[in-house]
C-alpha cells in the first residue's frame, strides 16, 4: 500500500501530470446538480455504493494472513526481524550429482517450477470442523446423564441395572471345541447349497414347526441364457480388418437392413387402401337412390311337400306292433354278429400282413425320433434367444459397421462408436435379466402458465 502511495505522489509531481478528481467532484466544478438516489432500495446499493477503501483494506488483511499467518501489527519483534552477524562460513563443498547422466558443479538442485507453483504456500490455517465435534441429540444425553446421576446419589437404581443384578449366573459347563479359523487358507472349501445339515428333530415336527430348512430348486442354479455376457465382435469389426471379413461383416449388415425394408414394404401393402372399395361417383349415387325405385315383386311358387315324407311323419305318428320290435331286435342282433365275424377276419388277415406292419411301426418310430431331434434341436436353440418377459419384446441392437472409405488406418484416427451403457443395458435384456423396457413418456400434470415480467410491463 506504502509503496502504491508513494508512486501516485512520484507521478503528481510530474510537470506532465494531469490530476483528475473523482466523478462527484467533477460534477460540482461543472455545476452539474448531482443526481439524487434511493439507498433504500437494494438495487441501489452496488450501483451507488464506493467499497473500494473497505475491499482493499481486506485485500491487504487477507495478504499478511497469507504470509505471516496473521496480522503484523499483532506479530512480535523477534518474528519479524532477525540479527545480520555477516555471512555464514562455507561448508566443505559436496560431490556434484549427477542429474539425467549430467553434472552441475556448484549449483545445488533445486525443485521444479510447477512443483513449487502446487505447493501450499498459504499459512492460514484450515477451518475448524464444526460438525466433527457435535454430537446427534446431545442436550438430551446430556440431560438423561444428569438425571442418572442425582438418582444415583439417592441410590435408586434404573431399570436396566436392577435386571443385571436379579439375572441368574451362568453355570460354566465343559469347554466347546474351538471352531476353526475363517482366515485359515488350506482349509475344506465349504458350499452352503451344496451339503444339507442333518436335522436331529422329528421331520414331521420340523415340518410342521417351520424349522426345517426349505431345499434349494434346482431352477435356480441354471442360468436364464447360455449367451456370454461380453460378445465378441465379427474379425470384421476391428479398426483395420482384412479385406475378406470386411466383407463379410457388409453382406451380414445389407442382409438386416433387407429384412428390415422387407418387413416395412409388408407392412405398407397391408395397410394400402384398395382402389376397387373407395367410393365413386356412381356408386354414390346408387346408394343416395336406394329404395327410392319401385321394384317388381318376385313371385314365388308354393312349395309342394314330398308325399314320402308326409307319409313317414305319419307313420312315425303310430304305435308300433309287437312283431315289428321283434323283427328291428332280430335285424340288430344279425348286424352286431356281422359286425363281429368281419372284425375277427380282420385279424386273422393281419396274421399274413406282419411284415408290413412291422414295418410301418419301424418308420413310425423313426419318423418319430426325427421330431424328437428337431424339438430338442428348437429348444436349444430358443436358449440363446431373447424370451419374452414382458409386453415389449425385444429389439436387438443396430450393428456398428464402417464403410470402407470410414476404416481407419491406426488407433489415433479411430473414432469411436456406439455406447457402451446401451450395450451392457441390451445384454441384460438379450440374457434374459431385464425385460424390455421404453422410456417412459414425460406428461406435465399442470398447465405452463405464462406471466409478463415487471421490468417488461413497465416498457409495454
Amino acid at each position: 500500500m506504502a509503496s502504491a502511495r508513494r508512486l501516485k505522489r512520484v507521478a503528481s509531481s510530474q510537470p506532465g501530470f494531469l490530476n483528475v478528481k473523482p466523478s462527484e467532484d467533477v460534477n460540482d466544478s461543472l455545476g452539474l446538480k448531482r443526481k439524487r438516489v434511493n439507498r433504500n432500495k437494494k438495487k441501489n446499493w452496488n450501483k451507488y455504493s464506493d467499497i473500494n477503501d473497505v475491499e482493499s483494506f481486506l485485500n491487504d488483511v487477507r495478504h499478511q494472513e497469507r504470509t505471516t499467518g496473521g496480522l503484523l501489527s499483532e506479530k512480535s519483534d523477534e518474528s519479524l526481524f532477525f540479527l545480520d552477524i555477516g555471512e555464514p562460513k562455507k561448508a566443505q563443498q559436496k560431490v556434484p550429482e549427477s542429474v539425467e547422466g549430467k553434472t552441475r558443479k556448484g549449483k545445488p538442485s533445486r525443485p521444479l517450477r510447477i512443483d513449487l507453483i502446487l505447493q501450499h504456500d498459504s499459512l492460514v490455517q484450515p477451518p475448524k470442523d464444526v460438525l466433527a465435534y457435535q454430537q446427534p441429540n446431545a442436550k438430551k444425553l446430556r440431560r438423561i446423564a444428569q438425571k442418572s446421576e442425582h438418582l444415583a446419589a439417592k441410590g435408586v437404581l434404573p431399570r436396566r441395572l436392577k435386571r443385571l443384578q436379579t439375572r441368574r449366573p451362568v453355570i460354566k459347563g465343559p469347554k466347546k471345541a474351538v471352531t476353526e479359523a475363517n482366515n485359515y487358507p488350506d482349509r475344506g472349501y465349504y458350499d452352503i447349497w451344496g451339503q444339507e445339515t442333518k436335522d436331529s428333530g422329528d421331520p414331521w415336527y420340523l415340518q410342521q414347526t417351520g424349522k426345517k430348512r426349505v431345499k434349494r430348486p434346482e431352477k435356480l442354479n441354471e442360468k436364464p441364457s447360455v449367451l456370454p455376457a461380453v460378445e465378441v465382435i465379427a474379425p470384421g469389426g476391428s479398426y483395420n480388418p482384412d479385406f475378406f471379413s470386411h466383407q463379410a461383416l457388409l453382406k451380414d449388415a445389407h442382409e438386416v437392413e433387407v429384412k428390415k425394408k422387407k418387413a416395412e414394404d409388408k407392412l405398407e401393402r397391408q395397410l394400402a387402401v384398395n382402389k376397387d372399395d373407395t367410393a365413386t361417383v356412381d356408386t354414390i349415387l346408387q346408394e343416395e337412390v336406394e329404395g327410392l325405385v319401385e321394384e317388381d315383386e318376385e313371385e314365388t311358387a308354393p312349395v309342394e311337400e314330398d308325399d314320402d315324407a308326409v307319409v313317414g311323419a305319419i307313420a312315425s305318428g303310430q304305435k308300433k306292433t309287437e312283431r315289428q320290435r321283434k323283427k328291428e331286435k332280430a335285424e340288430k342282433i344279425k348286424g352286431q354278429l356281422r359286425l363281429a365275424d368281419r372284425r375277427e377276419t380282420d385279424q386273422k388277415q393281419q396274421l399274413f400282413q406282419l411284415r408290413s406292419i412291422k414295418a410301418s411301426v419301424k418308420e413310425q418310430e423313426h419318423n418319430t425320433g426325427e421330431k424328437q431331434k428337431l424339438r430338442k434341436a428348437n429348444q436349444e436353440a430358443q436358449k440363446s434367444q431373447p424370451r419374452r418377459l414382458g409386453r415389449l419384446k425385444f429389439q436387438p441392437q443396430d450393428m456398428e459397421v464402417q464403410l470402407s472409405d470410414e476404416l481407419a488406418g491406426s488407433l489415433r484416427q479411430l473414432k469411436p462408436e456406439g455406447s457402451v451403457l446401451k450395450d451392457r443395458f441390451k445384454s441384460l435384456q438379450k440374457r434374459n435379466l431385464i425385460e424390455p423396457r421404453e422410456r417412459a413418456k414425460f406428461k406435465r400434470r399442470l398447465k405452463l402458465k405464462y406471466s409478463e415480467k415487471r421490468a417488461f410491463k413497465a416498457i409495454t
